[in-house]
């Protein structure tokens, strides 16, 4: 039924609105003036097209070309920088290994020369000590060799002042030295602490 209506009413809608543009209505559906009109739409649509074609189109495109290089020509450039980016990065990252390289060597000869004079101090504040020891040793023999020299004559003078003060006559120097030295050896263990 849909079809029967399309078909009977669509032209019967064509030829009704021709037959009011013959009887005055509209020019443009007139079959006279189609030949006329077809003319002038050639004309009319070719100088567009020419115009088109030949001055609007051309720059349109030249422009879309030149967005399109310099657009490449920036991509480009931004992957030549991140290249050079890159290569300073790796750069710098070398540059802190061996920074730190460097410290590292340097720190542990630091650490070493200081160690080594630590050692070579020491070796010589024992040296010196050594030496004082040794010093200290020849005296204290020098000491013990000549003490019982010295404490007999301090014997004997001790020993004459105390019998001239208690007899009030002198004694014979020799006798009292005997019996020091008689007295010294027999006690020789009790000086040294044996």
């Amino acid at each position: 039924m849909k079809k029967v209506f399309v078909n009977l009413i669509i032209p019967s809608l064509f030829f009704t609105s021709v037959n009011a543009a013959e009887s005055g209505g509209m020019p443009q559906l007139n079959p006279e003036f189609w030949l006329s009109q077809i003319f002038w739409l050639t004309i009319t649509f070719g100088i567009l097209y020419i115009v088109l074609a030949k001055l609007i189109l051309p720059k349109i495109s030249g422009n879309l070309e030149m967005r399109k290089a310099q657009i490449l020509d920036n991509i480009e450039t931004a992957e030549k920088q991140r290249e050079e980016s890159e290569g300073k990065i790796k750069e710098y990252e070398k540059l802190i290994i061996e920074c730190k390289n460097e410290a590292k060597a340097l720190i542990s000869e630091t650490r070493e020369k200081v160690n080594k004079d630590i050692a070579e101090k020491n070796d010589q504040i024992e040296k010196e000590i050594k030496e004082e020891i040794k010093k200290a040793e020849l005296e204290i023999n020098n000491l013990m060799k000549n003490a019982p020299e010295k404490i007999n004559k301090i014997a004997i003078d001790t020993s004459n002042e105390l019998i001239k003060g208690l007899v009030g006559a002198e004694v014979n120097q020799s006798s009292l030295s005997a019996i020091v030295e008689d007295l010294s050896s027999k006690n020789k263990g009790n000086y040294y602490g044996n």
